[in-house]
Order: C-alpha cells, then sequence, then structure tokens
C-alpha cells in the first residue's frame, strides 16, 4: 500500500512539470552523464550580469595535493576585514558545479558584503569519499591561509552548502573540530544529503514524484561510497547522521521541506544537535520539494526560504 504523504504547495506543484524534464525524479547511474549536462550552471557572467561583485578563480591543492579550482566572490563596494562563506554545492555528490545557486548565493555577498568561496570539489563515481570532502577541507584550510591576501575576517567564517552540499558542510563543521582545524562560526545545512542508510521514514514517501527520490538517494550514495556503502566502515565526515557525538559544533541553521525524502533526516539531526548543547535552528517548509528554492525561486514559499536564511546568515556574521 502507498504511504500517504503530504501535499506539495500549489503554486509550486505547477513548476513540477517543468523541472521534470531537466531533473527527472529518479536518477540511475545511466542518467548521470545526462544530469551532469542538465544540471549545469549557466556562465558566471550571465548569473553576475547586473551585479556588484567580482570574480576571480584559484588554482589551490585539493586532496593529495592534486589541483582543483576555486572561485571567491567578493563586492567591491565592501571595506575593512570582511566574513568569508566556504560553500559547497549541490548535485547529489555526482554533478553539478562551484556556481551552481549563485542567484541566491551572491546576494550574500552584495548585501552583506561576504566574501564567497566555493570550490570545483571532485565527483563520484570517479572519484569516491573521501575526494569530495577532502577537496572541501583543503578549501577551508586554503581560506583560512590565505586570510590576509583575501581581505577576510576569519572571526566570521561560516560554512554551507546545499543537499549533497549541506552534507559536505556539516562533514566540513565535524572535521574542523576534530582535527582542530579553521574555528567556524556558523553552518547552514539547506536541506542536506546526511544520511546513506535510508532509514529515515520521508525516505520511502516519495518514490517517483517531486525531486530527488529514494533511488536517485541510493544512486548518489553507492557512487560515492562505493563498497563501503551502508557499511559499519563509512566515516561519520562522509556521513553526518552516523556521527555520535555533535558537542562543541558550531551553531546550526537546517531547513527542509515536508514533501522530500531529507525531511526527516533533516530534523532527527537538528534533534541531535540540540541534544549535544549546540544552538540550532530549525526551519521544515510546508508543501515544499526539494530544492524548490533553485527550480522555482519565483515563488512565494522559495522567497520565503531565501528571506529567511539571509536573515540568520546576517545575524550568525555580524561583527
Amino acid at each position: 500500500m502507498t504511504r500517504p504523504r503530504p501535499e506539495f504547495d500549489p503554486e509550486l506543484r505547477a513548476g513540477l512539470a517543468v523541472v521534470g524534464g531537466l531533473f527527472p525524479p529518479t536518477v540511475t547511474p545511466e542518467l548521470i552523464g545526462f544530469m551532469r549536462q542538465s544540471y549545469a550552471s549557466r556562465p558566471v557572467d550571465e548569473t553576475m550580469h547586473g551585479r556588484e561583485v567580482t570574480h576571480t578563480d584559484y588554482e589551490i591543492p585539493g586532496y593529495r595535493g592534486d589541483p582543483i579550482t576555486v572561485s571567491v566572490f567578493r563586492s567591491p563596494r565592501a571595506n575593512g576585514e570582511r566574513p568569508v562563506i566556504v560553500y559547497a554545492h549541490s548535485g547529489g555528490l555526482m554533478f553539478g558545479d562551484r556556481f551552481n545557486a549563485l542567484d541566491a548565493t551572491l546576494d550574500w555577498v552584495e548585501r552583506l558584503g561576504a566574501v564567497l568561496i566555493t570550490p570545483e570539489y571532485r565527483l563520484a563515481p570517479e572519484y569516491r569519499d573521501p575526494y569530495a570532502r577532502e577537496d572541501m577541507y583543503a578549501t577551508l584550510e586554503w581560506t583560512a591561509g590565505q586570510s590576509n591576501s583575501l581581505g577576510i575576517d576569519l572571526r566570521r567564517l561560516m560554512v554551507a552548502g546545499a543537499s549533497s552540499g549541506g552534507g559536505l558542510a556539516a562533514g566540513l563543521a565535524l572535521a574542523a573540530r576534530e582535527r582542530d582545524g579553521p574555528a567556524i562560526r556558523a553552518q547552514m545545512l539547506s536541506y542536506p544529503m546526511l544520511d546513506d542508510r535510508g532509514i529515515a521514514p520521508s525516505t520511502t514517501q516519495f518514490d517517483g514524484v517531486g525531486v530527488w527520490d529514494r533511488v536517485s538517494n541510493e544512486t548518489g550514495w553507492r557512487a560515492y561510497l562505493g563498497d563501503a556503502y551502508r557499511s559499519p566502515e563509512v566515516s561519520p565526515l562522509a556521513v553526518p547522521a552516523r556521527a555520535t557525538d555533535l558537542t562543541g559544533l558550531p551553531p546550526a541553521f537546517i531547513d527542509v521541506g515536508d514533501c522530500e525524502i531529507f525531511r526527516d533526516e533533516a530534523i532527527d539531526y537538528a534533534g541531535a544537535l540540540w541534544g549535544a548543547g549546540v544552538n540550532t535552528e530549525l526551519h521544515v517548509w510546508p508543501g515544499a520539494f526539494h530544492a524548490c528554492d533553485i527550480f522555482a525561486p519565483h515563488t512565494a514559499l522559495a522567497k520565503s526560504m531565501l528571506h529567511t536564511r539571509f536573515v540568520w546568515i546576517a545575524r550568525m556574521l555580524a561583527d
């Protein structure tokens, strides 16, 4: 028997037919190539057109010293040492690029004067764990090491990410704590991909509907973890929901739709953070499908999501 599920917001439901042509609800291994084309960002110059933002690329050593590209966005109008956000893009660990979601994240640069740093971390299945998370950690360390030349205030360092990037950001906060790495003021986890085990009830509630269903999730985790998928050998730095000690982590913002498979694992992670004494702000958006703020940013619900995140970031990065 099909399990009942919450209804999509009517305005968002109308947009799902359009979204499905670019991002099918079910992603199988055979679709990875297609997704790398359909989910690729438009040229960065088009996204930046009309914005008072500068963009510089750097080549830095990633995992094992291999070169990766990092993009740095900043406001030419912002003076003094600026807060900095290290951002991990979405794409199920298999596709996407460092320019995903710039329409939203550049608001943090233009309106708050934050420096946004986003790396081209390497993708599965060609590069399995720990490549993506260690490329992200290398970016975090590079950011701290370049604080003077980049003009950033390391007292106001935040990590952020969406979907798989939200999971990478959560893992980044865990890794920085374990390794006595750069101090992180806050972590923003947008509808994060946190658990490979598929044990949350919402994981099976949206098969074949919306964006990113159970099969898609299994495809992503299998591609990233390989033979370690759902095994005891998986590191909590790769799968943050497996972490048993969340004490000492930075304050968190977590938001998720109630019409997506990540709903319950996101709620559980927020509860675990509270239980570990970590200040956490949780939003569960009624009627929202996965990544609706990216696919349907014109809708009222998506605008509320974007505004709520912006307000939290402004508060966390205040001097």
